[in-house]
Order: C-alpha cells, then sequence, then structure tokens
C-alpha cells in the first residue's frame, strides 16, 4: 500500500466559491511566502507535485521558489486541518504537519529569518500556470520538523494575483 497523500492551496479548503488568489508583494525583489506546510515533528514528507497560476500573465517575469527552510518560518494566515485536504484517498488519516500561524498556512505578512535553506526547485515565470510533477522516486524530500515552502518573488514593483498548491505523501 503506497503512503497516504495530501494537498493544500493558498486559501481555506475549496468549497462552492472558485480558487481564491493571493497578492505576491509589490516591491521588485521581495520574496512573500505563498504556501508554507510545517512538517511533522518526527516525519518527513515527499513533494510529489507542485503548481500555480496567475489571473493575468504577469507583465515581468517572478521568481518562483520551492524551498526547505529550517527552524524560522513566515507569519501565515493559518491552515485548519480540513485545509490539509487527503488527496488520492478519501479516507486517508489526518495529516501529520503541523498546524498554525508560523507552521502550515498561507499567504504570508511576514517573512522571518529564513536558515537553512535548501532550494528544491525553481521557475522564471512569464506565462499563466505552472506545474512540476517528479518521477516515481525522484521526488524531493523535506525532513521532519523543516518547513516546505513555495515563494514568489516578482521583478517588478507591481504585484501580481495567483494561486498556488502542494501535492505530497507522507
Amino acid at each position: 500500500m503506497s503512503a497516504s497523500t495530501y494537498i493544500a492551496w493558498t486559501q481555506a479548503m475549496p468549497t462552492t466559491s472558485p480558487i481564491a488568489t493571493v497578492a505576491t508583494s509589490a516591491v521588485s525583489g521581495t520574496r512573500k511566502t505563498l504556501l508554507q506546510i510545517r512538517t511533522g515533528t518526527s516525519q518527513k514528507v515527499r513533494v510529489i507535485e507542485w503548481g500555480y497560476g496567475f489571473d493575468t500573465a504577469p507583465a515581468n517575469n517572478v521568481r518562483m521558489e520551492l524551498l526547505e527552510t529550517g527552524s524560522v518560518g513566515a507569519t501565515v494566515t493559518a491552515h485548519v486541518a480540513a485545509g490539509v485536504m487527503p488527496y488520492s484517498d478519501s479516507g486517508a488519516p489526518g495529516s501529520n504537519v503541523q498546524l498554525g500561524t508560523t507552521h502550515t498556512g498561507y499567504n504570508a505578512s511576514a517573512e522571518g529569518s529564513i536558515t537553512a535553506t535548501r532550494l528544491l526547485d525553481f521557475h522564471y515565470e512569464n506565462g499563466l500556470f505552472f506545474k512540476q510533477q517528479y518521477p516515481l522516486g525522484r521526488e524531493p524530500e523535506v525532513g521532519a520538523d523543516k518547513f516546505l515552502r513555495l515563494c514568489a518573488t516578482p521583478t517588478s514593483a507591481a504585484a501580481v494575483n495567483m494561486w498556488a498548491y502542494i501535492i505530497w505523501e507522507e
């Protein structure tokens, strides 16, 4: 039997409304965490897929990063357990990720001091959408009690509205 998989978006669990967007920073070169996952205290995660899209194509490129960071997370709008949804099996147990405003959530209001960074993936974006699915056995892993962050850094002083998601297994 395969491991349980989960998905989180840059919003609370989608219901009757379409996926909501969040704005990137309006300051050129300023990173903003769109989505953050704090792994369980004793369990790593394996990223299966990540992706994002824009309401309109950005006028200037946006640097998109998938990062593992150390002990300091961004201050985010906290996901609740229902916002971290089972992906491949609706009957899967709840995820082991840590919840809270400095743990798992979206739309950061403060970045915190990023420490012990490991860049897992990067995309220099000027289109409408992107998704990366990793080959089996080649998925990036994020250690126990670490942060998985999906960040956007605009190259101009114009905020861009976008949505994003991460799918992982535990």
